[in-house]
């Protein structure tokens, strides 16, 4: 774990349908969503550029994935970053569903 991911904190935000990445006090990025039927479809990530290459994008991607797969939806990966972050980790492929655009 580097300093900064250390010092992070991810949360979900159902009231803004997003998770949170925290860096300290500041909001370092987040990865919107809907959830439609059984899926929480990512549509948007986004890492203020202050925080580029820190690894709180992935931070923020892993515990957005996991905790889908924890409440028991499956995952369809409307966004690039998300789609990315799980052909890396084929671990989720059976949460898996669509590929998006």
């Amino acid at each position: 774990m580097t300093e900064a991911t250390e010092q992070s904190k991810v949360v979900r935000n159902p009231g803004e349908n997003r998770y949170e990445v925290w860096y300290g006090a500041e909001l370092a990025g987040f990865a919107e969503y809907t959830e439609r039927g059984g899926e929480t479809v990512f549509t948007h990530t986004e890492i203020g550029p202050e925080f580029g290459g820190k690894g709180l994008g992935s931070r923020l991607a892993e515990f957005a994935i996991s905790d889908t797969v924890d409440r028991g939806r499956k995952i369809r990966p409307e966004c690039a970053f998300i789609r990315s972050y799980l052909e890396k980790h084929p671990q989720y492929n059976e949460h898996v569903v669509g590929g998006g655009e």
